[in-house]
């Protein structure tokens, strides 16, 4: 014979098993994928923004990193240049023997043979979003 329950007992339900293994699928998951969502920017991306600038160059756009030695830079058409830092009497000076940046702050100017183009501008990159 069955042992009988208190009337007023509460019993236990049994979930089906599909919802036990849907709760503890589901639930890491979506844990996960809002912790993926953060849209806080890392210390590396705060630190390259910070070395970054947009200037204009003959009315388009161009972004130039300096970093550890070297000037990065992002032509209007894509292209990706690279210049390395070299001795300057003030102010700074990147080459990679076709093309040179050299300027002063935020007054900056590109040569290529010979001819020197005026970066115009030139602000602390803002990333888009």
């Amino acid at each position: 014979m069955r042992p009988r329950s208190h009337p007023l007992a509460l019993r236990r339900r049994r979930q089906p098993r599909a919802v036990s293994v849907l709760c503890c699928i589901v639930a890491p998951l979506a844990v996960a994928a809002l912790a993926a969502c953060d849209t806080t920017p890392s210390k590396e991306a705060v630190e390259a923004a910070r070395n970054t600038f947009a200037c204009q160059l003959t009315g388009e756009r161009i972004v130039i990193r300096f970093d550890s030695g070297e000037a990065r830079i992002l032509m209007p058409g894509g292209e990706r240049i690279i210049l390395y830092q070299i001795a300057a009497a003030s102010g700074v000076r990147f080459t990679n023997g076709l093309l040179e940046l050299r300027g002063k702050g935020m007054d900056l100017q590109l040569i290529r043979d010979g001819t020197a183009i005026p970066l115009d501008a030139c602000q602390p990159y803002a990333p888009p979003g």
